[in-house]
């Protein structure tokens, strides 16, 4: 038996080597191969391009990597083709998959979303290609199964494989000893994103933060977990361009778990790494920059006031957004200063945080692979 699986973030490579695993131990023999990075690779998956090269965001990034990525996607529709899969699960990244997952299903081949596009969000259109491309879609958030219920899509709620995961309640004490952190220092994480297309606007705007921190509470640490070497290098390019290199600043080659468990606050990067801070009971400041021009395309489809999960997820603003114009180091410093010196703030937070842990937790590999076991039948 084959399964065909694409992710095209780090992300989607934690969701998909999951995935991967809890059918490896309900199905014997079972094969895997698409894109996938290290963690979907280490669970058996036979990746055929990098996973890298499809990790862009925004309209204007994308167009600049287009021919690559179309000829990506041509290439692992050929492959499909020529060697059909027993199902296809497409793991987020939609601007990619949904595309490859209507020419597949076209074939007669079974095809599997997981992860809803945040179509409650904006591009809410997209609906109806949803609804040609998929056989099923696993969706992560319990407000998402009535949206395609009420299209007629097939569909099941699995919650959130990082809520099954996280500790309900991290060690904060082990973590700050395994990181070697003083004693006593205000830790604060700084989580500027996974692919390089925002370490080219992050990078920048995340270094002079810490500098103005640090001009007003030099007893600060902090902890800059990255994924990959390409923005690990980005970032520690950037601290020489800025001089910056006397800040108290570790950066990290993955943990990123750990430094948010291990942090009194953290400055975030909006997308995932919001969802797992509030899981980590990591309070927060959420932030992004992007391309003037994609922000302004993107400004026009968009319907709720609030981008973070934490917020999307509890549908009121429980954590600071700074976006685009207002992500200047001045109001991200500020913001952050704030964050760390109200300890009442931060504890409410955190049992905000605790209610959306729970609501999240639901075994959600277990309950993925179980949608999709009757397409391979």
């Amino acid at each position: 038996m084959k399964v065909g699986i694409v992710a095209g973030e780090a992300s989607g490579d934690l969701l998909g080597a999951h995935l991967v695993n809890a059918l490896k131990n309900r199905v014997p023999g079972i094969e895997f191969v698409g894109v996938g990075g290290p963690k979907m690779q280490a669970a058996g998956v036979h990746s055929l391009f990098p996973m890298e090269t499809l990790a862009v965001r925004g309209y204007v990034e994308v167009l600049r990597h287009y021919r690559e990525i179309i000829g990506i996607r041509r290439k692992l529709h050929r492959h499909f083709v020529d060697n059909p899969p027993d199902v296809f699960i497409g793991v987020d990244a939609p601007d990619f998959n949904l595309d490859l997952e209507m020419g597949l299903k076209k074939r007669g081949i079974p095809t599997v979303h997981y992860v809803s596009p945040s179509i409650w969000a904006w591009r809410g259109e997209r609906i109806r290609k949803i609804a040609r491309a998929v056989s099923h879609v696993l969706t992560l958030f319990p407000f998402e199964k009535k949206i395609y219920d009420g299209a007629g899509i097939p569909v099941t709620y699995v919650g959130h494989p990082s809520a099954d995961i996280a500790p309900e309640h991290p060690d904060r004490k082990a973590a700050r000893e395994q990181l070697k952190l003083p004693p006593g220092a205000t830790v604060i994480a700084m989580l500027p994103g996974s692919r390089q297309s925002e370490l080219h606007y992050m990078a920048k705007l995340f270094v002079q933060t810490a500098r103005m921190i640090v001009a007003v509470n030099p007893n600060v640490q902090f902890l800059v977990p990255l994924v990959s070497r390409e923005t690990r290098n980005m970032f520690e390019a950037e601290i020489y361009r800025s001089k910056c290199g006397d800040l108290p600043l570790t950066v990290l080659f993955g943990h990123a778990h750990t430094a948010m468990v291990a942090a009194d606050a953290a400055l975030v990067a909006s997308g995932t790494a919001t969802l797992e801070a509030a899981l980590l009971k990591c309070p927060m400041v959420i932030t992004y920059k992007m391309s003037p021009l994609t922000w302004r395309m993107m400004q026009r489809k968009t319907y709720l006031p609030y981008v973070g999960l934490p917020n999307i997820l509890e549908g009121r603003f429980i954590v600071p957004e700074l976006l685009q114009d207002d992500a200047t180091p001045e109001n991200l410093s500020q913001a952050m200063l704030n964050l760390v010196s109200d300890k009442l703030v931060r504890e409410k937070l955190t049992r905000t945080f605790s209610g959306l842990h729970l609501q999240l937790k639901q075994n959600t590999a277990e309950r993925a692979v179980d949608a999709i076991l009757p397409l391979l039948v």
